[in-house]
């Protein structure tokens, strides 16, 4: 088969968040169990052209937006590691791709998003057309791609060049929609008759979310809890309606981890690699890790925690919940950036504890390998977790995951059972302060047996969540709507 696969950022070319390393990794293994992939993405001006192998195809084409045509420069670069025939399309436009930042800058979001991604959803299939790539399958991500379903559906509907193409709608975060002014129907160019609740109008606004999962053939998310979770009132912002009129095309297949960047045997960021064969290293990487944090250098249970510091992300839990943490004999390193808030609150945390808090407000790569290889312990207690890769990240590591029982969460982490000893984390369902101080209470209780943790650490690290079985069930998916 032949798949235009569509994201608004790609790793290694763009990334502000875990959509780039999935569009930089699935479309990879997909291409690999022999189909052919094209991926397209814009060319923003953060792009590496010279380090990413980017050309220019000498192909262009004229997107129609906003009652005008707009010209796109076409470049293509290697998709790296897949087979020969797949390939990256990058759709240069100075005028909405030329900037520092993706979605915005420092002052917010850009004010022109809907025009610019507007362009982008129909100049992925303009673009198709432009380099030949006739799909049989179209894979759009989140609401920056939304549009280019209504008008596979509707504007291409009787173009030979799309005739018979299915199509697939990923959503990412649902929390993310890409609302905007009803006038935005005259930029995308589609007919006002789409506007009602039905289509694209959203509670007064257009949705650039609600035109992917209205007009695609089947939705997928990136758990399978999550795509429960998504179809009830507390997780659907808004749109768990629609979702559930359509449940039976609604698919959530989980995320996977890239283990040629995270994996202890051969991450060249950790002071020492290690495996579930001769865990010898860890020690040593639990000893780098907190001379790296100012703290001292011992055996108690070190809890880490790489993640935006924000509400959805359990952070008002561990406003509540911190202090109590920190007072279990254990040491607590976090890393991230986020609301200011929560930077005093863990700031104070650690003036008031300077040998048990370990903190860094801001983002860093190298700390992030070092925390999840050092650390014995590692916390992810959101509100809500599409899918989470952390949880993943800290199996392969044999740092055991705490976790709130939601979306990937939950799918990825067994529970601990001390009767039986099966389980690879420790979850809490209640989402409160005191069901979090509980399931630490019963990781560091299991740790202290050193029988008992050295199993657990074993059964967790055997624990494999690589892109290859979730790539199998998208092929699945895409046969069978090929099919039909």
């Amino acid at each position: 088969m032949r798949i235009l696969y569509a994201s608004p950022e790609v790793v290694p070319f763009s990334k502000t968040g875990g959509l780039a390393d999935v569009a930089g990794s699935l479309p990879v293994e997909i291409a690999r169990a022999g189909h052919q992939v094209v991926v397209a993405a814009p060319l923003h001006q953060t792009v590496d052209r010279a380090g990413s192998g980017v050309a220019a195809s000498g192909k262009t084409a004229l997107v129609p937006v906003a009652g005008r045509m707009e010209p796109a420069e076409i470049f293509e670069a290697p998709l790296a590691g897949a087979p020969a025939g797949s390939y990256v399309v990058l759709i240069g436009s100075p005028r909405y791709f030329d900037r520092k930042g993706i979605y915005g800058d420092a002052g917010g979001d850009y004010p022109d998003n809907a025009e610019r991604f507007a362009f982008f959803s129909r100049a992925v299939l303009e673009a198709a057309k432009a380099v030949g790539f006739r799909p049989d399958i179209v894979h759009g991500n989140d609401w920056q791609t939304g549009p280019a379903f209504p008008h596979l559906k509707r504007t291409y509907a009787f173009d030979p060049f799309f005739s018979g193409v299915r199509a697939v709608f990923t959503i990412h975060n649902i929390g993310y929609q890409g609302l905007f002014d009803p006038g935005t129907m005259e930029t995308l160019m589609l007919p006002w008759e789409l506007y009602h609740y039905q289509a694209l109008e959203f509670w007064g606004k257009v949705s650039f979310l609600k035109a992917g999962i209205v007009f695609a053939d089947a939705v997928t998310t990136v758990s399978p809890r999550y795509a429960r979770e998504i179809r009830t009132e507390e997780f659907g912002c808004g749109l768990q309606g629609v979702l559930e009129e359509k449940r039976d095309r609604v698919f959530g297949f989980l995320n996977g981890a890239d283990y040629t960047k995270w994996d202890p045997a051969t991450d060249r960021l950790i002071a020492k690699n290690y495996s579930a064969a001769n865990m010898s290293g860890k020690a040593g990487c639990k000893a780098d890790l907190q001379a790296a944090f100012g703290l001292p250098v011992s055996d108690v249970p070190v809890i880490g925690m790489v993640s935006r510091l924000a509400d959805h992300k359990g952070f008002g839990l561990i406003a509540d919940a911190g202090a109590k943490i920190a007072s279990l004999r254990c040491q607590l390193v976090v890393l991230g950036i986020g609301d200011r808030k929560y930077r005093d609150c863990l700031s104070a945390l650690k003036d008031k504890r300077p040998d048990q808090v370990g903190l860094s407000l801001t983002f860093d790569d190298a700390l992030a390998h070092k925390i999840e290889a050092g650390s014995d312990v590692f916390l992810m207690p959101s509100r809500y977790e599409p899918c989470g890769l952390n949880q993943m990240y800290s199996l392969r590591y044999g740092t055991i995951p705490i976790v709130h029982a939601v979306g990937g969460l939950d799918d990825a982490v067994e529970d601990y059972d001390p009767k039986t000893g099966n389980g690879t984390g420790f979850k809490f369902g209640e989402y409160a302060p005191d069901a979090l101080i509980g399931a630490v209470k019963r990781a560091l209780n299991v740790y202290r047996n050193k029988t008992a943790w050295e199993a657990l650490v074993k059964r967790a690290m055997a624990c494999d969540f690589s892109w290859t079985a979730s790539a199998r069930k998208y092929v699945e998916l895409y046969e069978r709507l090929h099919k039909a």
